[in-house]
């Protein structure tokens, strides 16, 4: 039975966005006030999602189901898959005795946390966004900030926070590519537009770090570390999006800003030491530390470095992808090409009504297709790592067995809740209650390329992917930004950079560092550490392309 989306169900647009808004307000409300754990938020969610596609937007109950379990089978493959094995390889880490020497170097640079946040959450973390993407980031960063010694809300909450500014270019730069696969925009165009806005951003984030974990008196102490971490990234950012292209963006820029804040530290400190209060942090720091030894702790991150970057290229992904042995694609019955997106959404003003020309009509179908690409997902470079640092350490296989034993039994919830999260994003995404939300903010007029950026923000915080929102929402900005007489590909590219702010709030996002950091039961908690510092900056973001839009165009490729 096929099935033409409808984004105003009800005939009132307000009551039909207040209806397409309740799963969401049912998840935040039971995470956030209720403080009840992150599956039972997911699986109210869920169940509200599945009652206003079907009650209200007419969503066939069967296609309905299909996308829940769709969703559900993402969400296990490839997210679960990264989360797992990530924590594995921390847990590998610390089993062996070779965290305690990471430790032992990263405070012998500086004892300092906030700058070892600097170092680990930002530039580190920006490193690995760019390799990989998807979770891994938040997931690898806050267990290394947990090794630290830094508090398990703080680890979780900061990780989150620094994971934005890296995100538009993130997996090798998927979102990006995704953009101009969706609204037909030269790629170089969109690239440099992103390239042009992020960088305002990233030199404010290392800065809103220490504010969030210090205060005032932390900026006031620590700003030129801050400073180093974030101008670096950005230049690099600027340079490499405009000049070269979005794959290695956040690769490159990542390396720079740890080498230079690496590099700054060695010969500043901060006038006033902030430690941990547990000596957890400096454990270790005086006893000698060989170049040999240290290079014997940091080869689980060496190696992870190593086999993220090689299976984020494009050449290597696309050979481990290969074939139906490596990476079956299943259509998902009862869903795939049976839902169609209709105007506005996925056309313009002359098409609409076309749906009736068969040729139109398998164009605009959605496709629902899950690939279970086992060797090529990034998951599968991540336990190649995790292999290898067993190999080089020495781990007997029965103790790497119990490490994945114990490991599985750590995560076991949050990867049940990633599955869950997932489910009520796909059923929004096929359901169309997505798209009326969107539709809300195109009504903006003149204050359109402020909400464009909001906008983007919303898809992300919903789908918890940049590449997802990217798709979900990019052709609906191109349309609306020609109607409107702005230009598409600025008001395109915010999509995605405001999209990034929305990163920290995504309930699968919020997992995935709760898991790393051992708080399953405390994603409410760590929703509302993040909310606000997500909606101030997707407004700063707003006023970005604002000012680009009408006071400084020239900066528009």
């Amino acid at each position: 039975m096929e099935w033409v989306q409808v984004y105003d169900p009800l005939g009132v647009p307000w009551l039909s966005t207040a209806a397409a808004a309740l799963p969401i307000v049912a998840l935040f409300f039971t995470l956030g006030v209720w403080q009840r754990p992150a599956h039972q938020a997911a699986l109210a969610g869920l169940a509200g999602a599945l009652g206003v596609a079907t009650l209200v937007y007419g969503m066939p109950a069967r296609a309905a189901c299909a996308a829940a379990a769709y969703g559900m089978a993402f969400g296990l493959f490839p997210i679960g898959w990264i989360v797992f094995n990530a924590v594995l390889l921390y847990n590998l880490a610390v089993a062996t005795g070779t965290f305690d020497i990471v430790k032992s170097s990263v405070t012998r640079l500086s004892t300092d946390r906030r700058i070892q946040a600097l170092l680990v959450a930002f530039s580190f973390g920006a490193f690995i966004e760019g390799a990989a993407g998807f979770g891994a980031p938040v997931a690898i960063s806050a267990a290394l900030m947990i090794g630290l010694g830094f508090a398990p809300l703080h680890a979780a909450g900061l990780s989150l926070i620094a994971n934005t500014a890296p995100v538009a270019f993130g997996a090798i730069g998927t979102p990006i590519l995704t953009l101009s696969a969706v609204t037909g925009l030269p790629v170089g165009r969109l690239s440099a537009m992103a390239g042009r806005q992020l960088p305002f951003i990233s030199v404010i984030i290392p800065l809103w770090l220490i504010a969030a974990m210090s205060g005032r008196k932390g900026v006031r102490e620590v700003w030129p570390a801050a400073l180093v971490a974030g101008c670096s990234f950005a230049l690099a950012q600027l340079f490499w999006s405009n000049f070269i292209g979005p794959e290695l963006v956040d690769i490159v820029g990542g390396m720079v800003s740890l080498a230079a804040t690496a590099g700054f530290c060695a010969f500043w400190k901060p006038a006033q030491r902030e430690g941990h209060g547990t000596g957890a942090a400096g454990s270790g720091a005086d006893a000698p530390l060989s170049r040999r030894r240290m290079i014997h702790g940091w080869m689980p991150w060496i190696l992870l470095s190593f086999f993220v970057l090689i299976w984020g290229t494009a050449p290597v992904k696309a050979f481990l992808g290969r074939g139906p042995v490596f990476a079956p694609s299943f259509a998902v019955p009862w869903l795939d090409r049976i839902v169609y997106r209709d105007y506005p959404v996925e056309s313009s003003p002359a098409d609409r009504g076309r749906l009736a020309d068969p040729e139109y009509k398998t164009r605009r179908a959605e496709a629902a297709r899950f690939q279970f690409n086992w060797l090529s997902a990034t998951g599968t470079g991540i336990l190649f790592a995790v292999l290898a640092s067993a190999l080089y350490l020495r781990v007997r296989p029965r103790a790497l067995l119990a490490v994945a034993a114990e490991t599985f039994r750590g995560t076991r919830w949050a990867l049940w809740t990633i599955a869950l999260m997932l489910a009520l994003g796909m059923v929004t995404r096929y359901g169309g209650t997505d798209a009326t939300l969107g539709l809300a903010f195109t009504r903006t007029g003149f204050l359109y390329p402020f909400f464009a950026a909001l906008l983007g923000w919303l898809g992300v915080a919903l789908t918890g992917s940049d590449t997802s929102s990217n798709v979900l929402f990019g052709s609906l900005q191109k349309i609306t930004a020609e109607q409107l007489g702005l230009n598409p590909v600025l008001i395109a590219a915010s999509n995605s950079t405001g999209g990034v702010m929305g990163k920290m709030l995504a309930a699968q996002s919020i997992v995935v560092a709760t898991a790393a950091t051992g708080q399953s039961g405390r994603e409410g908690k760590i929703l509302r550490y993040v909310f606000w510092h997500s909606v101030v900056l997707a407004a700063l973001m707003g006023i970005v392309v604002m000012l680009q839009a009408y006071v400084f165009p020239w900066m528009v490729p």
